[in-house]
């Protein structure tokens, strides 16, 4: 039987808290699907006051009340029927509100920030739904290092330290739950012999779901089977069974290209030349590379891939 082909966008869920990654994983995910068929949305753009507002009435981004969400359904509604937005724009840089934007749909969608999953409304519209959840030390180092670092966000380090206790407050009520609606939960984390990377040379574990679409591991696990992978059965913290994928870091440079070569490759509609992922800035706001964090972003790409082919879609 010949597959039809549905017109309306997939669209990609990333969800965790503040500093765990999500904009860089997602801009990564973007240039493996292609820029020219990927439209990113991040939900802060959906906040209802400034930075300055907030430090008034004392609410924080990750308490929903402080974001505009049913605004955020309503316009997921208009996107997946194919519709354009005028999309709120909150600028992160002195945390200020700026004139809407018109936004086009385009074939893949994602979404991603701290409310992504907050409501059923929101829950029903995704095809996939990803949960960013790194080491609670190096999620703490990488927000200080964004908030308060060059090129970051413009706090201070004592405004980012006392924005802390009320901020871990409302992500362990509001956004913490959001992993159980995640189909795969995606942690970084240090190796036990180098505990402060914080970099390039991090594992990565893929905790994978049953909700997830089939994706045969076996070439992946081939390939990489003498390079850093390894396919587990472990416990979810709700003490379900669930298969675990690590990606080690440090691994060869020239056998982890090859590794990408290989999974690039088995992507269908894939672009002429594979696009320079995985990576990510440092603590000086330089540009770094991380094989764990590319080679994620490529298998993430074909669970995307495989949603769309069983929806009848790309």
């Amino acid at each position: 039987m010949t597959a039809q082909r549905r017109d309306r966008p997939i669209v990609i869920g990333i969800v965790g808290d503040s500093g765990a990654g999500k904009s860089t994983f997602a801009a990564g995910l973007a240039d493996v699907l292609g820029r020219d068929r990927t439209l990113a949305i991040c939900i802060d753009d959906y906040h209802r006051y400034s930075r300055a507002e907030r430090a008034v009435n004392g609410l924080t981004p990750h308490d929903p009340a402080c974001n505009y969400l049913d605004i955020l359904e309503q316009h997921i509604d208009l996107l997946r029927a194919g519709e354009p937005i005028l999309k709120p724009v909150y600028n992160h840089v002195g945390g200020v509100l700026q004139p809407p934007e018109y936004v086009e749909p385009k074939r893949f969608i994602i979404l991603e920030g701290l409310h992504g999953y907050a409501t059923p409304r929101l829950r029903e519209h995704y095809d996939l739904k990803f949960y960013m959840e790194p080491q609670a030390q190096l999620r703490l180092r990488w927000k200080f290092q964004r908030d308060t670092g060059p090129g970051g966000f413009g706090y201070t380090v004592e405004q980012a330290m006392s924005l802390l206790p009320k901020l871990d407050r409302d992500s362990a009520i509001h956004v913490a739950p959001q992993r159980g609606w995640a189909d795969m939960v995606i942690s970084f984390y240090a190796p036990d012999d180098r505990p402060e990377e914080s970099g390039a040379n991090l594992n990565v574990r893929h905790i994978l779901r049953p909700t997830l679409p089939y994706v045969d591991l076996a070439p992946l696990l081939e390939a990489g089977a003498d390079n850093g992978l390894v396919l587990e059965l472990a416990r979810d913290v709700d003490g379900r069974p669930a298969d675990a994928l690590h990606i080690f870091g440090g691994q060869d440079a020239r056998e982890a290209d090859a590794l990408q070569d290989a999974l690039w490759r088995l992507l269908p509609n894939r672009h002429a030349q594979r696009p320079a992922i995985g990576e990510f800035r440092d603590a000086e706001n330089a540009v770094q590379y991380s094989h764990p964090l590319a080679l994620s972003q490529l298998l993430i790409t074909h669970y995307l891939t495989n949603a769309a082919l069983d929806a009848h879609a790309i």
